[in-house]
């Protein structure tokens, strides 16, 4: 959540950026929240001089009545009740404002980042690496979904059956290339220096407003409506809101978590080819890593962990390109997002499989989350990052499409300590 007094210092680069991030109306919002600040804070000076001046008239009534002057203390009194009449209608007042205002905020998505490219959608995302060249030349005849029903790997009808569409059943070496490919990426990640964590997968309101998924993308998530819980969409929630209302000590930060969860997603209006076989689902499994860090480095640690998913989606020896995106393609909390895509050989395009994202306070001021800084010796917002490392079902998607060979399905080699096996056998 964005935050009042930098608004106003910097009005004009707040439109303009909010502008970018598809606000159209930013303006008008602007100059309505702080016209709301500028009266909240005329109230609270209002508020604050009638304080005063009833801390001042308690001890001329206390004087009064040691004077004996009985009459004087009445009238005191009364003027007392008066002030006290007036701060309450003035509480009131100040609460409405304070829930105005936050109305307003919550509508601001994060602004993005001065190096943030300019545009409306995915065609104006730049591409800052491409692994190979002549990736798009790379066609296989089979598209992955065909290819998992002859090797029986991924049942899709089984999971119409059991739940709906978008829930598929993964059998035998299916399942074991899932569970291989989580464990890769865990492990991956804890030699890299995260530390692995173990969520819940059901998180309350609070953790949806922690992480900027609530209100923002209610429609999107799953809800338990008897115990108020949502289903997690991303292992992000629950591992950032363990920080939640936290005081850290600097020499704490960085902070390192890597988690797998499954994730579930409503994906309310997505139809035709993006949801085939595994490019869309309901319910999948992603390992997600977390960084909590000093806001003074938040950007040089993005960029580790840019390198960091780099090395992980390199290693599994598939074409794949990382983009930055433009402001009007970024999240509603990210101040800058780098996708990395992978090139599906059996559907010729490509896939996303990851978003790294630097949040700066967007996040970290609605968790209440801060650090106690050693040289100032003052209480500040610390800056939260995440990266995907990485969702499985794309990735699993383009290596079926890319390894499949007429006699069978070859396994990348730092999965075959996983699996146990180099190959998967045609039936």
């Amino acid at each position: 959540m964005l935050q009042i007094p930098f608004l106003r210092e910097n009005r004009a680069m707040a439109q303009e950026a909010l502008q970018r991030k598809k606000v159209h109306d930013a303006g008008e919002i602007l100059d309505q929240l702080l016209n709301l600040d500028d009266q909240k804070r005329l109230i609270q000076t209002q508020v604050e001089q009638n304080q005063a001046t009833l801390n001042a008239k308690a001890k001329a009534i206390g004087t009064a009545v040691q004077q004996g002057q009985q009459e004087h203390a009445v009238e005191l009194k009364s003027e007392v009740a008066q002030i006290k009449q007036e701060n309450a209608t003035l509480e009131i007042r100040l609460h409405e404002l304070q829930e105005a205002i936050q109305n307003h905020l919550l509508r601001l998505p994060n602004l993005p980042h001065a190096s943030v490219p300019t545009g409306h959608g995915p065609a104006e995302n730049e591409v800052v690496y491409l692994s190979d060249p002549s990736a798009e030349s790379t066609q296989r005849e089979l598209p992955h979904w065909e290819i998992a029903q002859q090797y029986r790997l991924i049942d899709f009808e089984l999971g119409v059956k059991v739940t709906g569409a978008g829930f598929p059943v993964y059998l035998g070496a299916g399942a074991r290339l899932q569970r291989a490919l989580i464990q890769y990426f865990l492990d991956f990640n804890v030699a890299a220096g995260y530390t692995e964590i173990q969520p819940p997968i059901l998180v309350n309101e609070d953790s949806g407003f922690g992480t900027g998924q609530l209100p923002d993308k209610e429609g999107q998530m799953y809800y338990v409506t008897e115990d108020r819980l949502y289903l997690a969409p991303t292992a992000e929630v629950p591992v950032t809101n363990l920080y939640r209302d936290r005081l850290l000590q600097e020499n704490e930060l960085p902070v390192l978590n890597t988690a797998y969860t499954p994730c579930f997603r409503r994906e309310a209006g997505s139809y035709g080819k993006d949801v085939r076989g595994l490019n869309r689902l309901h319910q999948f499994d992603k390992v997600e890593i977390v960084q909590i860090v000093h806001p003074d480095h938040s950007y040089s640690v993005l960029e580790k962990m840019r390198d960091h998913v780099q090395s992980l989606v390199a290693s599994l020896g598939m074409p794949f390109r990382i983009l930055k995106l433009c402001g009007g393609d970024m999240g509603f909390a990210s101040a800058l997002t780098y996708d990395f895509e992978i090139w599906s050989a059996g559907q010729g395009r490509w896939l996303e499989i990851s978003s790294v994202s630097n949040f700066e306070s967007f996040q970290t001021n609605r968790l209440k989350l801060r650090f106690k800084d050693s040289h100032s010796g003052k209480t500040r917002l610390a800056h939260s990052l995440n990266g995907s490392a990485l969702a499985l079902p794309r990735v699993l998607a383009a290596l079926l499409e890319f390894y499949t060979e007429s006699n069978g399905i070859k396994i990348p080699a730092v999965l075959q300590p996983y699996m146990q096996t180099d190959f998967i056998p045609k039936p």
